[in-house]
Order: structure tokens, then C-alpha cells, then sequence
């Protein structure tokens, strides 16, 4: 974590220099604002969170509670979103309080005695090393309340507008073209209705969506007619594996889905409640909680639950459903005038919570529009860019409900329907990289580069996200991961992968001084077209450059000084972009990145954007020359 590079520190670093809006944020919603977010669900806080960091940008978040949630129904938390928290600064606070899942049991049928269930197997959580961050289990509550943190500490010292509930919307000319009307729903002023003119409303008000449903989008898809009985408990058992994730099918046919919780004592369980007839008309979901503590009991068979509390229990039917799009553009009106509505997270995809996905893939509904919105209302980008949004995330919907489609019916097999009775824990080891949420790839757009060089780092897949590695920072000579110094900020990153000619004790490369000389002093470099003037000379682009040599090879004062920007009022110098190969694993062997050198773009939400040599300077500038625009700049030269 860097500070004091405007000056000495003695407070929490976390909290940012008020800039922008958060100077003079008014305690009160006001009649206009940039961005309107409605709902606090964790796709709402994301996409607050990620806009809190554009200072220019006013943003408000609104939600009809009258407070922050104190229970939330979500508790998996997957490693990719654990990645995104590292980028927002608070993946080992979260980690160190939550459930780290590292081993699921299975649970059968006796062969001796169906009437009972044994223990049949055993798998690793992550038994190919998908990620280095733990798959988690912790209240949803929790993870917004850590977004809330970071809203606070942002520069625009953004917080949630409790109390407002959306009523309707339309969609006008102007400079604030989106009229919302909206409900109070506390305190004196409750029933009150009040307008707000926005530039952008993002819907993030879950699966009954309210602005989902004035923009006239329409979810896609089938209900499945099973339930299951959800619990949050705190029981004393005999069942062995009560600490361990567990798929438990019983002799009777019924399942339970059991997760342990934070805490040490608290666990979740999925309860099979059986078909559901079509003209039930929903009154399975009254099934009461003894009943479903009852059937537990049943599936659990010779083992007891003697549940004491419960915190929180719910019934549900299975539905898979997407929205037809994300945005308020009809299909017949793309490419014809661009979104000023969005929806996000459960809005737009419905689905069952048994493989941890929803508040998973909406949090990164968030992280894919938030910036996109921060850089076209900061004058960045193109107005063209949030058409990618729809066209990217309404893809990964779709292969979500896939997924959880045949998740959710294996789970609710009976075991003698199994073809192989090791299906279910094979079918959890194979695809495990699904709802780790690291088989998203987005496709070749404006934000995603052609794969002519993909060859050259085939470990950072174009369209995927950028896997870290470990590297040692030649400053200090301190081991660390490569992405995790990847913050939220809304800044590209380069990374410049240097080619072997770069040795000795003072680092010369002919290709890659031409490089950086190019970045720093060319007008077609992307750091000198779109950096803007008064601004630091790494405010749009984080530039870091990996040596080949081991750290001890590389000499600070042969290292280009793009690699070494100055930046805050004293001009101070950045010494933590330089790194070199880690002696344990070596990043280019692990990516199969090009001994010759190579260079990898990746986009402010962690994707790889494209992958280049090192001379192919035009086909750098040709790439950001389509997603970016001059923002009243000099040239960079003067800046790093």
C-alpha cells in the first residue's frame, strides 16, 4: 500500500484525500447527479464502490431500507471475487473472518443399509490450484458492509441514501435525460414522492426489479417445479462432518447441500423439499421451519440435528432466467443510440443457490459497468463503450444458467439415477473453474484486442482474466503477486514483459528502450494522447515493466524512466513498478510469455484487453485510439 506521496500520513491511509464531489457531497440527495444507483445488493455496491474512486463523477446509491442489511440470503463468496476484493483493498480483512472452504465431503446411501448415509468420498475445493485466493463463506451483509467502508474512504466520500424506494422512470433528451421518481419510505417524510434527473440509472433491485421492469426487458426461461427449504441454524449433531461443505443423498431420495458458516458454529443448509406440482400456485413456500428441519432429519439418517436457533430460513422454487438485455436499448435500436439504463446482478439473472454464483457473477456485473460509466462521464471514453456492457455480461449469464441448470438437477437426483455413482463428485472437480468465475472470456471488441500475438503469452488469455504469478519488486526485494497490486482505481495497466537482451548489472535493451522512449515522448503513445494535463503522469496507465534476470541483475539507474514516474506535488518517484523473476516460479515460464519480450494490456476490471511484441507501438496506439479520448493533454514527457 503506498501513501505519503502528498505528504506525511498519520491517520488510517485507507481514507483518501476528499477530491471532486466528495469535497462538498451533500448530506441530502440532490435533484441531479451523474449516476443513480438503485438497490445496495452487492452489484449496486460494486458498482458504487468502483464509481466512488472518479472524483468528477457524482454518483448516489439508493435503497428502500431504512438501513444496512443485517442478514443477507448470499454467503458464498468464490476466489475471483476474493481477487476483486484484493483490488479494492480488503480481501485478508474478509478472509481472516470468514468459512475457508478446502475440502467437500459426499454423503450416500449404506450399500449394507440404504436407510442410512455413509461418508463415499472426499474432493479438494481446488485440486488443480485454480487460484490463490480461498473460496469463502460469509454473511452477504458482511461484504457490503466492506464496500460501504470503501465508498467511505473514497475521494468522493460516498455512503447509501436509505429510505428511497424507485417508482418509475422515463428516458427524455438533455443533459440529464433519465426523470426518476421515487418513493420515501421513512420517518416524517415517509409516502413522499421526489424527483431525480440522471445522466445513467443502473438497476440493481433484484429479482422482482422494478426498473427492469419499466424499461420493458423481459426474463427468459423456465421454473424447474422443485424446492428447497433453506436454513441459517446454530443445532448440536452428531453428523461428523458438520465443519465440512458436504452433498448429502439419502436412501429416501432427499438431498441437502450442507455449508458450513463464519463463526465456528453457524451452518447453512439446502434442504430438498421434493417436486412441486405445477398448480402448487406457491404453496410449497409455506412449508414451516420444523418441517424443514424435519425432513433433514429424515436425509440425515442415523445422524439428528437438534437445531437451537435459527438466524434466518426461506423456501424457494428453482428457476433459471435471463433477462433478453441489460440495458434500456431494444435489439431493433442497438448501434442506433446508446444505453441510459442498466440492470444488474439478480435484475437481470435468476438462478438457485446452490453453486455460490449470484452474488458472485453480480458483483462482477458491477465491476464490468462501473468503470465504464466512471470513464465516459469523465470524458475518457466513448459513449460507445457502455454498449459493451449488455454485450459482454448477458453471455456470462447465460452460461451461469447453464451451469447451475445441471448443477442444481444432479443435486436433486436420487442416487440410483446416477449413471456412475461418483458422478456428482466428479462433475464438482471438473468444473470447478466455472464457479471459481475464472471461465469468463470476453470477446474481441473495442476493449478486447485481436489474438495475432496471442502466442506470445498464451498464459493470459485474451478475454480472461489476468492470472497473477509471483515476482520479486527489485526496490526492495520484496516476493510479491503481480495482479495483486492491481487496484480499482479505473486505470489501464501495461505490463511490459522485457525481452532477455535486458541483463546485467545496468539493464539496456535495445527493443525495450525504444519502447519506452515511444511511451514517454511520442504523440501517438496512449501516456502522452490521454494523459491529462496537471494530472500525474501514471493517472490513466500503470506501467510496470518484468525483467527477466533475477532482482540482483537489475539496476534501478539503467531501468527507463516511464518504469519510474513521478508523481503527488513533490514529484516523487514510483519505485514499485519494477520487477523481476521470482527464483521459485518464473512468470515467464509459468505464462508462456516470449523470451523475446512482450507487452499485456489489461483493462481497469482485471481482463486482458490485448497482447503485443515489444515494438508494436502502432498497433498499441491503434487499440486505445478506439476506447479512449483526449482529455486536455500535454505531453507526458513532462510528467514522468
Amino acid at each position: 500500500m503506498q501513501f505519503h506521496h502528498h505528504g506525511y500520513v498519520s491517520g488510517d491511509p485507507r481514507i483518501a484525500n476528499a477530491a471532486g464531489t466528495g469535497i462538498d457531497r451533500p448530506e441530502e440527495l440532490p435533484d441531479e447527479v451523474d449516476v443513480l444507483i438503485v438497490g445496495t445488493g452487492p452489484a449496486g455496491m460494486m458498482t458504487a464502490a468502483q464509481l466512488s474512486q472518479f472524483p468528477s463523477v457524482t454518483t448516489r446509491i439508493i435503497e428502500k431500507r431504512t438501513g444496512r442489511l443485517a442478514i443477507g440470503q448470499a454467503d458464498g463468496i468464490q476466489a475471483r471475487s476474493v481477487e476483486t476484493f484484493q483490488a479494492f483493498g480488503f480481501a485478508d480483512r474478509i478472509t481472516d473472518e470468514a468459512y475457508r472452504i478446502t475440502e467437500m465431503a459426499f454423503w450416500k446411501p449404506d450399500p449394507n443399509d440404504s436407510t442410512k448415509i455413509v461418508r463415499a468420498a472426499r474432493t479438494p475445493d481446488d485440486a488443480t490450484g485454480i487460484s490463490e485466493f480461498p473460496h469463502l463463506i460469509v454473511n452477504q451483509a458482511r461484504v457490503l458492509d466492506y464496500f460501504a467502508e470503501v465508498m467511505a474512504n473514497a475521494p468522493t466520500r460516498m455512503k447509501p441514501d436509505f429510505g428511497y424506494e424507485f417508482c418509475t422512470l422515463q428516458v427524455g433528451e438533455g443533459e440529464y435525460p433519465v426523470t426518476v421518481t421515487l418513493k420515501r419510505t421513512g420517518g416524517d417524510s415517509a409516502g413522499q414522492l421526489r424527483t431525480v434527473r440522471a445522466k445513467y440509472v443502473v438497476g440493481s433491485d433484484g429479482a422482482r426489479s422494478a426498473v427492469r421492469d419499466t424499461i420493458g426487458c423481459t426474463p427468459i426461461g423456465d421454473r424447474a417445479f422443485h424446492a428447497w427449504g433453506v436454513m441459517d441454524v446454530l443445532a448440536v449433531t452428531d453428523f461428523p462432518d458438520i465443519r465440512t461443505k458436504c452433498a448429502i443423498q439419502s436412501g429416501s431420495g432427499g438431498s441437502i447441500l450442507h455449508i458450513p458458516r463464519e463463526g465456528g458454529h453457524l451452518f447453512r443448509m439446502y434442504v430438498d423439499l421434493g417436486e412441486v406440482a405445477e398448480d402448487d400456485n406457491g404453496n410449497v413456500r409455506k412449508t414451516s421451519i420444523e418441517d424443514i428441519i424435519a425432513q433433514a432429519n429424515e436425509i440425515m439418517h442415523p445422524y439428528t440435528l437438534d437445531v437451537r436457533d435459527v438466524a434466518w430460513h426461506s423456501v424457494y422454487e428453482v428457476g433459471h432466467r435471463v433477462t433478453d438485455r441489460f440495458d434500456d436499448v431494444p435489439a431493433d435500436e442497438v448501434g442506433t443510440r446508446m444505453p441510459h439504463v442498466f440492470i444488474t446482478g439478480d435484475a437481470c439473472h435468476t438462478h438457485s443457490a446452490k453453486a455460490g454464483q449470484g452474488m458472485n457473477v453480480s458483483m462482477q456485473d458491477g465491476f464490468n459497468l462501473g468503470w465504464k460509466l466512471g470513464h465516459v462521464l469523465e470524458g475518457r471514453s466513448p459513449e460507445s463503450l457502455l454498449a459493451t456492457y449488455t454485450a459482454e455480461r448477458q453471455v456470462i449469464a447465460q452460461n451461469l444458467i447453464d451451469f447451475d441448470r445441471e448443477w442444481s438437477t444432479m443435486m436433486a437426483k436420487r442416487p440410483e439415477d446416477f449413471d456412475n455413482p461418483s458422478e456428482l463428485e466428479e462433475f464438482y472437480v471438473k468444473t470447478a473453474e466455472f464457479p471459481a468465475g475464472f471461465m469468463t472470456q470476453y470477446e474481441q471488441s473495442m476493449i478486447i484486442g485481436g489474438a495475432a500475438h496471442q502466442d506470445l503469452a498464451i498464459g493470459f488469455t485474451l478475454g480472461k482474466r489476468f492470472k497473477s504469478v509471483p515476482v520479486v519488486r527489485v526496490c526492495d526485494a520484496n516476493p510479491v503477486h503481480l495482479g495483486h497490486h492491481h487496484r480499482a482505481d479505473g486505470r489501464w495497466r501495461i505490463y511490459v514483459f522485457a525481452d532477455s537482451a535486458a541483463a546485467g548489472s545496468h539493464p539496456s535493451s535495445p527493443a525495450l528502450d525504444e519502447l519506452a522512449d515511444w511511451l514517454k515522448e511520442s504523440p501517438e503513445s496512449p501516456v502522452v494522447r490521454y494523459t491529462p494535463i496537471g494530472t500525474d503522469g501514471d493517472s490513466r496507465f500503470d506501467i510496470k515493466v518484468v525483467y527477466q534476470q533475477a532482482h540482483t541483475s537489475v539496476d534501478l539507474g539503467g531501468v527507463p524512466s516511464i518504469f519510474l514516474p513521478r508523481g503527488g506535488p513533490f514529484g516523487l518517484v514510483d519505485y514499485e513498478k519494477v520487477y523481476a523473476t521470482d527464483p521459485v516460479v518464473d512468470i515467464f515460464d509459468e505464462r508462456g510469455i516470449d523470451r523475446d519480450g512482450a507487452i499485456v494490456v489489461v483493462r481497469p476490471d482485471q481482463y486482458v484487453a490485448q497482447v503485443l511484441p515489444l515494438g508494436a507501438t502502432e498497433e498499441l496506439a491503434d487499440f486505445f485510439a478506439a476506447n479512449m479520448l483526449p482529455e486536455n493533454t500535454s505531453n507526458a514527457k513532462e510528467l514522468v
